[in-house]
């Protein structure tokens, strides 16, 4: 990076420092979903990093990381580890939290100084990433405040993969093999980001002739990344029918300063030729993308392909709107390429005064659009918007909670609603979305107890017979928060009966119910209820126990639980935990069978009548898992491989 981009650099992260400062300075947020997101980055740190790896805290266990993209969790994990254990989990989150902030503006200040040879002229696109909202999953809004880490982190790497193939697209030749590493790297974090990943390289290898070879060398790069993957992505593709498609969200929506990028990189696809090879590709990018975008929504989603929604792959579409309006706003003028190897000295003339008033214009500008009413562009921070996780401790009594929770009769937690609202008042502040906390979450960690809801939309089959009362196939269409107060297992918490409550709490292993103090009048199927009984509580909290204890499987090793059950007339019996195929059971060391049960739980097989049995439950990785560790490992040889075979080159 030339010398002349340092003091542009040095803005943008003056700036960016403060705002971290002010949003999530003091702590860990517990905004929304950052409770869930700190529980799966301790889960990695104590179950291990095997995707597959049983979480049995949640949702009557689930493989957490099997079906969620484990990315954000493996980089909090390794900073945490590389501290020698001197960061605690939250800290090590918190540290996340910071990277995925940041990153988008650094990311592409880098790409964009180096495709435009300015730090200056990269400025204003690299303040636009850094600050963009605009209701994208990845924007500051959502990636940040709301918590959803891993997309703002792929969403970065869109610039960084730019970056690294800038030299491969200007001088021909073999793409380097981080290219590879990039892609991987997007794919374990967010893999709606991977279609961006892959228009990328395949614009990049159009650009110029002889473009069958290029095709042929980006197609390697993903195959490489792919293999690199396929510890996660084999058993991902394979047991897919294990888990449920979430797919809520609205269609894309352009807007106003979508609009204005468009016509900014309309104006950069006029003028690609000045800016190089490099900068035709950044100009033809966000068009490309369009149509994935489009093809997405008009043509996989009406078929039922929930994998990669529309309105998460826009997000791509997105960063490369931006990258091309900085070409479009920089007003693109011929640069000789250089003449060396990227990385050795050039010659760079001064910063030219136009250099610094675009790009000063530039960042101006994008304030003035979205000033009045912040929601394009967040600016700045309101500490009340961004509440610590010690804050909402304090102010909810969670110590209080886990307190009662822990001296409860044994079983599951079941959480009446998914979030606690951190905004209390009117009818008209009652909307579902509202301000709140998914810190219950973190039930199990605090309380060690396991849990049913008491976080955001999740995957599991027994998620969705929470929400909608099966456990079917089926893509999961609504969002939780949605249904908070409102319905419980797909009845209106009005209508649900005793006995049918009494029925789930049973497949579920439930012990616990808590509710808040907005649903005490909707809660008949608890107060009329001969199993369950109010507890003393504190507020906002209602604590219903149950009578009796329930026998959950108990860990007794690696991979290894016990459970006691006793036949009823039907040979098939309940375990109380969450159907998966790496299950195997065991009677006095003997093999018996196991099903999916309709409620989605284990069930194994057992004599009918009434005499108790310890079934012993085993849980190991099967030919999927195995053979994804082996092609994960043929990919690591691979690029060893491409790497020595670049340099005999």
């Amino acid at each position: 990076m030339a010398r002349d981009s340092l003091f542009p650099l040095a803005l943008l992260g003056f700036y960016g420092l403060a705002f971290g400062i002010a949003a999530f300075g003091a702590g860990p947020p517990a905004f929304d979903d950052h409770p869930g997101q700190l529980y799966r980055l301790w889960h990695v740190l104590t179950r291990g990093p095997a995707p597959w790896a049983w979480n049995p805290d949640w949702w009557a266990g689930y493989p957490e990381l099997q079906f969620y993209p484990p990315g954000f969790a493996y980089l909090g994990a390794l900073l945490q580890r590389a501290s020698v254990n001197s960061l605690s989990v939250a800290t090590a989150y918190q540290a996340i939290v910071w990277i995925a902030y940041l990153a988008p503006g650094l990311t592409t200040f880098l790409a964009l100084a180096r495709v435009l040879r300015s730090g200056w002229l990269a400025l204003p696109g690299a303040f636009v990433a850094l600050t963009l909202s605009a209701g994208i999953s990845s924007g500051v809004e959502g990636g940040v405040h709301v918590g959803m880490l891993g997309a703002r982190l792929a969403w970065a790497l869109i610039p960084l993969l730019l970056l690294v193939l800038v030299p491969w697209i200007e001088h021909g030749g073999r793409p380097a093999r981080a290219a590879a590493l990039v892609v991987a790297a997007i794919v374990l974090t967010h893999p709606a980001a991977l279609p961006t990943a892959a228009t990328l390289i395949v614009v990049g290898a159009l650009v110029r002739p002889p473009r069958r070879t290029r095709l042929a060398g980006a197609l390697l790069i993903l195959i490489l990344a792919a293999a690199l993957t396929a510890f996660w992505t084999l058993p991902l593709l394979l047991r897919i029918e294990n888990t449920r498609a979430l797919a809520w969200g609205e269609a894309p929506a352009i807007g106003g300063f979508g609009v204005a990028l468009a016509f900014l990189a309309l104006l950069g696809l006029a003028r690609a030729r000045a800016a190089g090879t490099a900068g035709l590709a950044v100009a033809l990018f966000p068009w490309a993308m369009a149509c994935v975008v489009v093809a997405d929504r008009l043509a996989l989603e009406p078929l039922g392909i929930h994998w990669l929604p529309a309105n998460r792959v826009v997000d791509g579409a997105w960063i490369a709107f931006i990258l091309a309006a900085s070409l479009g706003w920089s007003g693109a003028r011929r640069i000789p390429a250089p003449s060396v190897p990227e990385g050795d000295a050039q010659p760079r003339p001064r910063v030219s005064r136009r250099e610094l008033l675009t790009g000063l214009a530039g960042v101006i500008l994008a304030l003035a659009v979205s000033w009045p009413g912040q929601r394009t562009l967040t600016l700045w921070p309101r500490a009340a918007d961004w509440p610590s996780l010690a804050s909402i401790e304090r102010g909810l009594r969670l110590p209080d909670l886990w307190a009662a929770l822990r001296d409860a009769p044994a079983g599951r937690v079941l959480f009446v609603r998914s979030a606690v609202p951190l905004v209390y008042g009117s009818q008209g502040h009652r909307e579902w979305y509202r301000p709140h906390t998914h810190v219950t979450a973190l039930a199990p960690v605090f309380s060690s107890r396991a849990i049913v809801n008491g976080t955001f939309t999740h995957p599991s089959p027994i998620a969705a017979l929470t929400y909608r009362g099966d456990a079917g196939p089926g893509a999961i269409s609504r969002l939780v928060e949605q249904l908070d107060g409102v319905s419980l297992f797909g009845r209106p918490l009005d209508a649900l009966d005793p006995e049918t409550f009494a029925r789930y709490a049973e497949t579920l292993g439930i012990s616990v119910v808590v509710a808040i103090d907005e649903d005490a009048v909707r809660l008949s199927f608890l107060e009329g209820s001969r199993a369950f009984a109010r507890r003393a509580s504190p507020a906002p909290f209602l604590i219903y126990l149950r009578r009796d204890a329930v026998a959950l499987p108990r860990a007794v090793g690696s991979g290894r639980w016990t459970v006691t059950l006793a036949g009823g007339r039907d040979a098939w019996v309940s375990t109380r935990t969450a159907y998966y195929p790496l299950w195997r059971a065991r009677v006095d060391g003997a093999p018996i069978e196991t099903r999916r049960g309709s409620d989605g739980d284990l069930e194994v097989k057992l004599d009918p009548g009434g005499h108790a049995r310890v079934v012993d439950l085993d849980y190991r990785p099967g030919a999927p898992e195995i053979c994804g560790l082996v092609v994960t490992a043929g990919g690591v040889v691979g690029l060893v491989a491409f790497r020595r075979r670049a340099k005999a080159a």
